[in-house]
């Protein structure tokens, strides 16, 4: 049986997972839908889901990744500040990064091995 190498990047902030591939999915639609609702449906997620990843995001840096506005008779909606642009596009190159530069075949042909057929 041959293996298929995944690796997935987390960054933490304590107990709280900063940054990783869900989050940085929930960011992509932020930007390109303009609402975290709209976002979460998106991706198949609750509201509530997506509003509790955003508000862990916004906690776990320096400054907040998404940006709110109150709805009302125009409606709410949101938006990736500055910092969420930079912290995606700094976590997008690292998962290139690793995906290319995985020196892992001989790792990952051991392990294969010993994988049930």
């Amino acid at each position: 049986m041959t293996a298929k190498l995944k690796l997935k990047a987390q960054l933490f902030a304590g107990e709280e997972i900063a940054i990783g591939p869900g989050k940085a999915a929930l960011l992509e639609a932020i930007i390109e839908h303009g609402s975290i609702s709209a976002a979460g449906r998106a991706l198949g997620m609750s509201y509530r889901r997506a509003w509790l990843l955003v508000d862990v995001m916004n906690r776990c840096w320096g400054s907040p990744l998404v940006e709110t506005t109150a709805g009302g008779a125009h409606g709410g909606g949101a938006r990736v500040s500055a910092a969420g642009k930079t912290v995606l596009a700094a976590y997008r190159a690292l998962e290139a990064k690793l995906a290319v530069t995985s020196g892992a075949a001989e790792e990952l042909a051991s392990l294969s091995a010993m994988l049930r057929a």
